[in-house]
């Protein structure tokens, strides 16, 4: 049967790839499995996994914990170690069988290699490293007026879309939101000619749910025939070797202490004061875009649209203005704290205590508040 990608009403269903290494899931599966069952409630679909690998039907069930009502286990010695030609020919094969409406890809090195070559493949559209997904309208549009800067006059004025010079109506295609121009803007897309309609997302953006034992046990496995053989891949994986660099876990952290711009006139100073507040609260080290673009901090410390999304408990900003992209990174931290000289600051505006005044004082005070509350307990 051919696979005809503009026959939008025979596709059903949104799909998660679920990344597993050495037989062990990926943290970016569950918060991607959590977002899919969103989608899928909205669309009245189901929401199943699609996991590729040796002998790893035994930790699918996990995935239905966080939502998933079925997941798809693609298994064969072949897809034992993540090869490109191989996991696309076994997923493009299964989605040319199967038609989902949605597929998404975590923004993970993987994801990033696969989803385009897949999206290729099957000559659909594909958004990449997504940080909003929505389908219903009006959660959208709740959306729109949260974050964006358009009249809601013209948000709720939204229902359809130019498409080929005809009006499309947008209710059922995936709203797929991502920073563009380096941040500085927001872009929604959406591919409303063709299916499945693609997407990658980025680590740590997307709410994981709390895993359900009884969801886990009711998930169904299916584990269709996988037509793949050695001649399909060109590469052949001779060894994995684990590199030891040591790189900063933003997304994983309980508190982060990030500095911005105002450490400019001592910048190995200003981040040493960070360093040792982020030690006393048994923390992270962050930094604005500023500082990594300036080289004062490695890349993997960056927290923003175009760095990292982070929900610590707890969020302490040093000398950051708060421009929108970097807000977009942290705004959902439990606890914001904000020091900057500028009372007119953004980053006071979603601060729950602000301080206003020069780090360089203010910081040390706060490291020894810490501490002297750490003793006293």
């Amino acid at each position: 049967m051919s696979f005809n990608n503009t026959d939008i009403a025979a596709f059903k269903d949104v799909w998660v790839f679920c990344e597993q290494r050495q037989g062990k899931l990926m943290p970016t599966d569950f918060e991607l499995i959590s977002e899919g069952r969103k989608l899928a409630d909205e669309l009245g679909v189901k929401l199943c996994g699609l996991l590729l690998g040796d002998k790893v039907d035994g930790i699918a069930k996990e995935l239905g914990g966080y939502g998933a009502d079925k997941v798809i286990v693609c298994d064969s010695p072949l897809l034992k170690n993540y090869t490109t030609d191989a996991y696309a020919k076994v997923i493009c094969d299964t989605i040319e069988d199967m038609k989902p409406e949605v597929m998404l890809f975590g923004a993970t090195n993987i994801g990033r290699d696969l989803g385009p070559r897949c999206a290729a493949r099957l000559h659909t559209g594909l958004c990449a490293d997504c940080t909003h997904l929505d389908v219903d309208m009006p959660i959208y549009k709740n959306f729109l007026k949260a974050s964006s800067t358009l009249p809601e006059e013209k948000i709720d004025g939204m229902k359809t879309a130019k498409v080929l010079g005809e009006d499309h109506d947008v209710s059922r295609d995936l709203k797929m939101t991502r920073p563009a121009f380096g941040g500085h803007l927001m872009a929604t897309i959406i591919c409303p000619r063709f299916r499945p309609a693609m997407a990658t997302v980025r680590p740590g953006v997307m709410k994981k749910n709390a895993f359900d034992q009884k969801k886990a046990d009711a998930c169904e496995i299916v584990k269709p025939s996988v037509s793949l053989s050695a001649s399909d891949i060109d590469t052949e994986v001779v060894e994995v070797v684990k590199a030891a660099k040591k790189l900063v876990d933003l997304i994983g952290a309980d508190y982060i202490v990030s500095v911005g711009r105002g450490i400019s006139k001592n910048v190995q100073g200003g981040i040493k004061l960070a360093e040792d507040l982020a030690a006393e609260l048994g923390g992270v080290v962050g930094g604005s875009r500023a500082v990594i673009d300036s080289g004062w901090l490695s890349a993997d410390h960056q927290v923003g649209q175009t760095g990292k999304t982070v929900h610590p408990k707890v969020y302490v900003a040093l000398g950051i203005s708060g421009a929108i992209q970097h807000k977009a990174g942290m705004q959902d931290s439990e606890c914001i704290i904000a020091v900057n000289k500028n009372d007119t600051a953004p980053i006071f505006e979603i601060a729950d205590y602000g301080i206003c005044g020069d780090l360089f004082t203010v910081t040390p005070l706060l490291t020894d508040a810490v501490r002297a509350a750490k003793a006293a307990k």
